[in-house]
């Protein structure tokens, strides 16, 4: 193991231990050093690393701490690794988000509450048909980030919005492009919407699975078109 894992290794494990919590002060790097038996400048370089992936907080003039390590703090490097896709690996982003959305919406019907259901039929009384693509894209982000953040797991629902912001641009694409996008979203959303309100997990597994795969297969689709008319 490299000196610097070996530091990164250590500090994570007085995290874990909680002998350092969420807002500690890191003792001076001397004093660190010295503790765990490494180089001032293995340890420089661990804090670093640990920096960036938003685990530790180095303010200037003041010490290094312990972030809230909340989920969307912790995972913004996948968010950083979604945002650096190309077009050729969003179908696999697609992939993945119905694979973890299509479970989150299951644990939806199960754990949701009265009221998280109330407001879900809220954000579909609050729009119709002759929405404009921009607006619907817009309700279809909150309608699945209500769903996610109903089956009660922070990580998951971090996890899958760092995805889902990845798709956007595709989402616009389809409904500007497809015949018939905005009332076929909306007639699925309220499908997923009613089996959540009936507690039916595997209908609203389903349903979610069914949603994001559409996507998917016109996606597909609409790339091979794209592809042939370059060839040609």
């Amino acid at each position: 193991m490299a000196v610097t894992d070996e530091a990164i290794e250590k500090i994570k494990a007085m995290i874990v231990s909680g002998e350092l919590s969420p807002g500690d002060r890191l003792p001076p790097e001397k004093e660190l050093s010295e503790r765990l038996g490494l180089s001032r400048n293995s340890m420089r370089e661990a804090v670093k690393a640990l920096e960036v992936i938003r685990v530790l907080d180095v303010r200037r003039g003041d010490g290094t701490y312990v972030t809230s390590l909340e989920p969307h703090l912790l995972l913004e490097a996948i968010s950083f690794v979604a945002d650096m896709h190309d077009d050729d690996s969003l179908l696999e982003i697609f992939a993945v988000r119905r694979m973890l959305e299509s479970q989150a919406t299951g644990l939806a019907a199960t754990l949701g509450t009265a009221e998280g259901i109330e407001a879900l039929h809220a954000e579909l009384d609050g729009i119709d048909t002759d929405v404009s693509v921009d607006a619907l894209v817009e309700h279809d982000i909150r309608f699945h980030r209500d769903i996610v953040r109903m089956a009660g797991n922070a990580y998951l629902a971090s996890l899958i919005e760092s995805l889902s912001g990845q798709t956007v641009r595709a989402r616009i694409w389809r409904g500007l492009t497809e015949q018939g996008a905005v009332e076929r979203t909306l007639s699925e959303h309220r499908g997923i919407a009613e089996a959540i309100a009936q507690r039916d997990p595997n209908l609203a597994t389903s349903l979610a699975t069914a949603h994001i795969a559409g996507i998917e297969r016109w996606l597909r689709q609409a790339a091979a078109v794209t592809e042939s008319g370059t060839e040609a």
